[in-house]
């Protein structure tokens, strides 16, 4: 795993922009894995710059998100896929059914989960996965646990995941308890992947993910395992290493 050790938040963003914006001038339909939450916004917002000013086209651009709360409906403001349609796709020249978000209303969610792990497949799997690190280890929704789900699947949240993105809800009480994801095991079949981390309060897990043991208990050790991880973080998050 190569770290990059930036500055500050900005700073990693704009690394973090120029390694995408790369990856799609080599492979201009590459396919890229996307995350939300409040990390890769500034990643974004540079890669919006550098297509506004033509540096970069995201015409041939596939996507697929890493996953969506369960129940939701796309929507709702708190919903990835309204996350993503608002901080990216609606400000970019790409193609709004190239991007894929899973289906947070179905009324089948093993079914949906199958859908979304074989439309990744047939796209020819992703060039290019983002990723960020949860206070507790987890990537995507994989939480820590005993043993970790290989493929997409439906996950309960933990409390302390709960109680971390219950901030973007009216209340607590109004956070979908559970999400669908993509397993370790999909994430691990991207060609690359970038994990981005800021802020002290992820100090703990970005020392765990590199100098602990691999174990379930912080899933994003095992990215210690894939050929080609690249870790961005900024100061505070590295503080520990």
């Amino acid at each position: 795993m190569r770290v990059i050790i930036c500055e500050d938040y900005n700073e990693m963003s704009v690394r973090a922009a120029k390694l995408v914006a790369c990856q799609i001038a080599i492979k201009p339909n590459c396919v890229l894995g996307l995350a939300t939450g409040s990390t890769p916004i500034g990643l974004y917002e540079n890669l919006i710059e550098m297509e506004r000013v033509g540096e970069i086209d995201f015409s041939g651009v596939t996507t697929f998100n890493l996953d969506e709360y369960y129940p939701i409906s796309p929507e709702n403001e708190q919903s990835y896929r309204y996350f993503m349609n608002k901080r990216l796709f609606s400000k970019v020249n790409i193609d709004i059914e190239r991007t894929h978000v899973p289906n947070g209303m179905t009324d089948d969610p093993e079914a949906e989960c199958e859908r979304y792990e074989k439309m990744i497949d047939e796209a020819g799997g992703i060039d290019l996965q983002i990723l960020g690190i949860g206070q507790n280890g987890h990537i995507g929704f994989n939480e820590p646990d005993k043993e970790l789900a290989p493929y997409t699947h439906i996950t309960d949240l933990t409390p302390e995941t709960i109680f971390a993105n219950s901030r973007y809800f009216e209340s607590e009480a109004e956070m979908p308890k559970q999400a669908l994801t993509m397993g370790v095991e999909s994430i691990f079949k991207a060609r690359k992947i970038i994990i981005l981390a800021s802020e002290g309060r992820k100090a703990e897990a970005v020392k765990s993910m590199l100098s602990d043991k691999i174990t379930p208990k912080c899933p994003a050790s095992f990215l210690r395992l894939h050929p080609d991880v690249t870790l961005i973080c900024d100061k505070q998050a590295a503080r520990l290493l």
